[in-house]
């Protein structure tokens, strides 16, 4: 997770603003429909690093703390609401230093071994493989595991797969019985590595396509189990990586990854909650970018695989700001405003645009970490807040498995900053699989109210209903003492005419409209 920014350079000139007076027009072709958005773009990360897995999501079955089996009930409530489709694990950077047997059987026979990339934290194994599948089987969603190519070796990864996956009377699944687990799990999706060009091993991306290849001839499929195998793809505009290992590598994988987060400077990654509106169109600007990422990914991936066998998968991404003052260098715990949710609702909508190609996301990090879904008080009273961003992914959740429908926006008003153009209106359409539509609206307009009127081509709209997620400062954000500040609320300023929709969209909001 150790990641270059894309270089851009910035003009300090004169803020220019052009603020809207003009009507914004937005016209959804819904008959046009063909593309669905995978469900998978909604995915989530929980890397064992800080507390994202210890005290986050795993307390143990002794914790006062209220849990099943070990699982924070509260936590697992809150998830359930997501419908949170694929989780992966355990890394990111641990990944290519978690060798997988060290996490099965009793626990108190477990190793531990030292977190050299988060702290140096000590890990005590606690939670591992039959932990984090059984916890995928209660929230009813795929695993995605990364597989050790940095540190590990071929057997390993091979008898990993064996270990979950068989159902025979073979070794490993033998070995998986006398620990407890009888049936096979189904493990759907499989990293072959993990920042291959980084902190998985400082590789070549010719050097890493061969090992791609080795690895993967001793991955076999058990019992109808099928892998879905995922290479370790670029650091953000890296496409040369793309390039090599898509010729290289080719239909023996399914997908390949892309990682980008929102930093401007490595060494001085800024506040979450202190922040200026420059700083604040500057971060939205960062999101966008990811429109222009993925075009320059996939202009090589139709070049070469113009059949679209081969999926994008940006299994890393988000915001990521300096660690709340206080917490542990290296855990980055950090806390999320109103702008880490315009920021998650931009890059959906982005993500949306991209659904022929991009099958999967994971955004950087579930619980406690980066730009998480959840913060847990885990030393304390063991209370659980939901984020902004959190907001963003239950009132966006209608997206999953819908029909993507163009949107064409005329009008919008944009803030400009020497070579950064940031548009104040983004819009995103589908046809949910009820038959219903759902329309996204966000205004990143720090000042100023915008007016839209959206037209639909095809079909009528008979009912609206809608949710709101804004607050009275971008700065606000939910904590312990403070946990509803940012909320959605009922959303009553769109008015229905036809095919034809009025809505006042406040500024700095974020609204999600259902309609029939």
């Amino acid at each position: 997770m150790q990641i270059k920014r894309i270089t851009s350079v910035l003009f300090f000139s004169t803020l220019l603003c052009m603020s809207g007076s003009a009507q914004v027009t937005a016209t959804v072709h819904a008959g046009q429909g063909s593309q669905k958005i995978s469900k998978e773009i909604y995915g989530q990360f929980a890397e064992h690093l800080g507390t994202g897995i210890y005290g986050g999501i795993w307390v143990g079955e002794s914790s006062q703390i209220p849990n099943t089996n070990g699982y924070r009930n509260d936590v697992l409530g809150a998830l359930k609401e997501l419908s949170v489709p694929v989780l992966r694990w355990p890394g990111g950077c641990f990944a290519d230093d978690y060798h997988w047997m060290d996490g099965i059987g009793p626990k108190d026979q477990r190793p531990s071994l030292r977190n050299n990339n988060w702290g140096g934290t000590i890990e005590d194994n606690s939670f591992g493989t039959h932990e984090f599948l059984n916890l995928c089987e209660m929230l009813g969603c795929e695993p995605y595991i990364s597989g050790n190519v940095g540190s590990g070796t071929v057997k390993e990864m091979a008898q990993w797969i064996e270990y979950m996956t068989s159902d025979g009377d073979t070794p490993m699944a033998r070995l998986r019985r006398k620990n407890g687990r009888d049936k096979a799990w189904k493990v759907k999706y499989f990293g072959i590595g993990n920042e291959a060009w980084g902190c998985g091993g400082n590789m070549r991306p010719e050097y890493y396509s061969d090992l791609f290849r080795r690895f993967n001839t001793y991955l076999r499929d058990y019992d109808g189990n099928k892998l879905y195998r995922i290479a370790s793809g670029a650091n953000a505009d890296n496409t040369n990586w793309t390039k090599v290992c898509m010729r290289n590598i080719g239909n023996r994988m399914q997908g390949i990854s892309v990682h980008y987060y929102n930093v401007r400077d490595w060494n001085n990654h800024l506040s979450a909650t202190k922040f200026d509106d420059r700083q604040y169109y500057q971060n939205i600007f960062d999101a966008e970018r990811m429109d222009g990422l993925l075009q320059g990914h996939e202009k090589i991936m139709d070049e070469i695989d113009p059949k679209n066998k081969i999926s994008l998968i940006v299994d890393e991404w988000g915001n990521w700001w300096d660690e709340e003052p206080g917490t542990i260098r290296g855990h980055l715990y950090q806390q999320n405003t109103l702008r880490d949710a315009m920021v998650a609702a931009v890059t959906l909508d982005v993500f949306h645009r991209h659904a022929k190609r991009v099958h999967m996301t994971n955004i950087a990090q579930m619980v406690n970490v980066l730009q998480a879904m959840i913060l847990t008080d885990t030393k304390g009273s063991g209370h659980m807040v939901l984020t902004p961003t959190y907001h963003v992914f239950r009132m966006y959740k209608g997206f999953q498995d819908a029909t993507y429908l163009p949107v064409d926006l005329a009008n919008v008003p944009s803030h400009v900053d020497g070579s950064e153009t940031v548009p104040y209106v983004s819009v995103s359409a589908a046809r949910k699989t009820d038959g219903g539509m759902i329309i996204s609206l966000v205004n990143v307009d720090l000042k100023e109210a915008h007016d839209i009127t959206l037209n639909v081509d095809a079909g009528t709209m008979k009912t609206v209903a809608g949710e709101i997620l804004t607050s009275k400062d971008v700065h606000d954000y939910n904590d312990f003492g403070h946990a509803e500040t940012v909320k959605p609320v009922v959303f009553k300023d769109a008015k229905l005419k036809k095919n034809s929709l009025s809505v006042k969209l406040p500024a700095k909001s974020i609204v999600v409209l259902n309609i029939k």
